[in-house]
């Protein structure tokens, strides 16, 4: 039997179950939060579509993981709350970068219960998962998280992608890391990077913070870049200042290196928990 069936028939078992939960998914657009930014996207993010979330460097991939998560958080808002979200994720990513950990995607506003993780250890099966989810009406949204320049994603399968994500209604979202720009049938690309937080009050660290530059979008305005900040309370991005009142009260550096505490928390040990305690994280595969 081929390595990757049982993780697809665990897959499909999932995504049944979460078919029998709920019908489709709204249609539509998705609100970022950020009124400047929607409007540049005709009203908000196309739900029923392909996008591309691209690390700026390796060192910024807990940026883009944060930014790309807080897409689909806001794509289960509304009408498709409560609805699970799929990410497949490749083996080398959590080599490179460790497991997810469910504490810090709690921080981030996302119950670990309404995540189905898929891990594959080759990015054909992280692109098979992630196929076979976008296809699904019931959940919130895909994210499929390969490493590098994977030899079977192509133009030919952006646009599998794209259609699957049209047919369902579900937004599909492509994290890319260590790979450069490709042509391919995605709605929107973007490149993210990290940004400083501001700090709260007895120097706590603030909100998680990224520089999103929209390279691309279909039939639309690109090259636009924001600085933003993500609002867990509210589920939304919030724009930050040019000039806020810490620039004003210290010259920004722009040698400054990024906060060093990640946006989506990684243990160092490469375990979802140290204590070993249940996550909450539900597997398929």
């Amino acid at each position: 039997m081929p390595e990757t069936a049982p993780t697809l028939s665990d897959l499909r078992r999932s995504l049944a179950e979460a078919a029998l939960r709920g019908g489709p998914a709204a249609a539509g657009r998705i609100g970022l939060g950020v009124p400047a930014l929607d409007a540049v996207l005709n009203g908000g993010l196309k739900r029923a579509a392909l996008h591309e979330v691209y690390a700026g460097a390796v060192a910024d991939l807990a940026a883009a993981t944060g930014f790309a998560l807080g897409l689909a958080l806001r794509a289960g808002q509304e009408k498709a709350a409560g609805r699970p979200i799929l990410w497949a994720r490749q083996d080398f990513v959590d080599a490179e970068a460790g497991r997810l950990h469910a504490p810090g995607l709690g921080e981030l506003g996302l119950d670990p219960g309404r995540l189905l993780l898929v891990r594959a250890r080759e990015a054909e099966g992280v692109l098979r998962a992630g196929a076979e989810g976008a296809r699904c009406p019931a959940l919130a949204a895909v994210l499929i998280e390969p490493w590098g320049e994977p030899r079977p994603f192509d133009l030919t399968a952006s646009r599998r992608l794209s259609l699957a994500a049209e047919g369902s209604g579900v937004p599909v979202l492509l994290l890319r890391v260590a790979a450069a720009q490709a042509p391919s049938a995605a709605q929107t690309r973007w490149q993210v990077r990290a940004l400083a937080s501001r700090a709260l009050e007895a120097n706590a660290p603030g909100a998680p913070a990224f520089t999103a530059r929209l390279l691309r979008q279909r039939g639309g305005a690109g090259e636009r870049e924001w600085r933003v900040e993500w609002d867990r309370d509210r589920c939304a991005f919030t724009e930050r200042p040019v000039f806020d009142r810490s620039d004003r009260l210290e010259p920004r550096r722009t040698d400054a290196a990024p906060l060093s505490r990640p946006l989506v928390p990684f243990p160092g040990d490469g375990q979802v928990a140290a204590d070993g305690r249940d996550t909450g994280l539900r597997r398929a595969g």
